[in-house]
């Protein structure tokens, strides 16, 4: 689990760079999705006072994609909604070397299954994929909640928070599955 850092000043991230690739064809994206991911990785880097620009990638998959990528990165044989894969441990990235920025990893996300959870949750997609991105986004910077307990709670917070900052009101309609 990461520090808990305290920052007096939270200045906007230098640059952050997303690239958005649509590798399924089970769901239209909305118009306007691509912008607020772009915003919702902005205001994570922004709440955690990162420093100097940052490249992330986000793919979108369909839930067959989704289910074969969990099984061969995390042995788990069944489709989820976000995957997470970091470039960087301990605050050190990798830098690419033809723009200097600070290569913070990949973000895949299942298009279907995000659609499944907003209706089950009863918000828009928009609130959904941004949630998701968020929670991605944190956990490419090092945060995790697998074990439960305080960093999950402390996990969410910080979820619930890049919301807000987006405009979306807070919730309480997740319920982590254990």
């Amino acid at each position: 689990m990461k520090k808990m850092r305290r920052r007096k000043n939270i200045k906007t991230t230098d640059k952050i760079k997303v690239i958005i690739e649509n590798r399924q064809k089970a769901v239209k994206i909305p118009t306007g999705i691509r912008m607020l991911l772009r915003r919702c990785c902005n205001a994570v880097l922004t709440l955690e006072g990162f420093e100097g620009d940052a490249e992330v990638n986000i793919l979108f998959v369909d839930d067959e994609t989704m289910k074969k990528l969990n099984h061969k990165h995390r042995n788990i044989n069944k489709t989820t909604d976000v995957l997470s894969f970091p470039l960087g441990e301990n605050d050190i990235y990798d830098i690419n070397p033809e723009t200097g920025s600070k290569m913070l990893g990949d973000i895949v996300l299942s298009i279907p299954r995000a659609v499944k959870q907003a209706e089950e949750y009863e918000h828009s997609l928009q609130r959904e994929m941004g949630y998701l991105t968020a929670h991605s986004m944190l956990h490419l910077l090092g945060y995790d909640h697998e074990n439960g307990g305080l960093d999950g709670v402390y996990m969410r917070e910080k979820e619930e928070k890049v919301m807000q900052m987006l405009g979306y009101p807070k919730t309480s309609s997740y319920v982590y599955e254990e």
